[in-house]
């Protein structure tokens, strides 16, 4: 089978699925992401999600479009882009069926996916056991295991603790305090200093200032007007103020798993290619 007749189809086009994303796509691969209608990445510039709202968006060189129906996304498709359409539930799978699908929705759950969807089947971190629910599973725990295949068995379980950059953790990253409409004072790529308010979330007539914990450039942040909820994740701020590149290109983690992605999904082709 040529390469331009394995379709893959991605649950999930946030900033990590983007770095799978677009390594298929890289590679020849035609890609069908299937997100939710009000996709919420914090890293959006670096999200090909961010199609589902303004119908195209590009990441490093590789753009991806939003199509309205099955016909349109292998237009698309056709064009060496990635196409991405609104189906969480994926039932798109009841008039095709990929030669590949990845989960990367990367709820820490299992939303469904099963190995009777395609072929080839990988799933991106916790939730889902390699063997039973998918074929493979990419770890996606920062350290040492970051990117290994699991052939067997299930990824670590989330810790809940954001990865540290330049000795901040949990400081870097925001929460809402309050539920309602966002509304940005801060855009990313900006920089910001330590208890400056970066955001407001309206409700009612009621706005409730969103500040930031440290000084740095405003990595990641929810869109103008998202409907947010208290605790939500929605910025983080990179204490880096040098690394503004970083705020809109695929991040080493991504790249990673997207890798790992690639070379599972050529290793279950060699697999199935063996003899007997």
């Amino acid at each position: 089978m040529k390469r331009r007749e394995q379709l893959i189809i991605v649950r999930g086009a946030g900033d990590i699925a983007t770095g799978t994303i677009h390594r298929l796509v890289r590679c020849g691969y035609p890609v069908l992401a299937l997100e939710t209608a009000s996709p919420s990445a914090i890293r959006r510039r670096a999200a090909f999600s961010e199609a589902v709202y303004d119908g195209r968006t590009q990441v490093e060189g590789i753009a991806c479009v939003k199509a309205e129906s099955l016909g349109e996304a292998f237009e698309i498709m056709k064009r060496g882009e990635a196409a991405v359409m609104t189906d969480p539930e994926c039932r798109v799978l009841e008039r095709i069926r990929p030669w590949a699908l990845v989960d990367a929705v990367l709820a820490k759950k299992n939303l469904g996916t099963n190995r009777g969807m395609a072929a080839k089947t990988i799933a991106l971190g916790p939730g889902f056991t390699a063997g039973e629910d998918v074929d493979l599973v990419i770890e996606t725990m920062r350290g040492h295991n970051l990117g290994r295949i699991i052939q067997q068995g299930c990824a670590m379980a989330n810790t809940g603790v954001p990865g540290i950059i330049a000795g901040f953790g949990k400081e870097r990253v925001i929460y809402s305090p309050a539920a309602g409409r966002l509304h940005c004072l801060a855009d990313i790529g900006d920089v910001v200093t330590a208890g400056q308010a970066v955001a407001v979330v309206e409700k009612d007539g009621v706005r409730t200032p969103v500040y930031t914990a440290i000084s740095g450039l405003v990595r990641g942040m929810l869109r103008e007007g998202y409907p947010v909820k208290e605790g939500l994740k929605m910025a983080d701020v990179d204490p880096r103020e040098s690394q503004k590149d970083n705020c809109f290109t695929i991040s080493d983690k991504a790249r990673c798993i997207a890798g790992s992605v690639l070379e599972g999904l050529l290793y279950l082709e060699a697999r199935d290619d063996l003899p007997g």
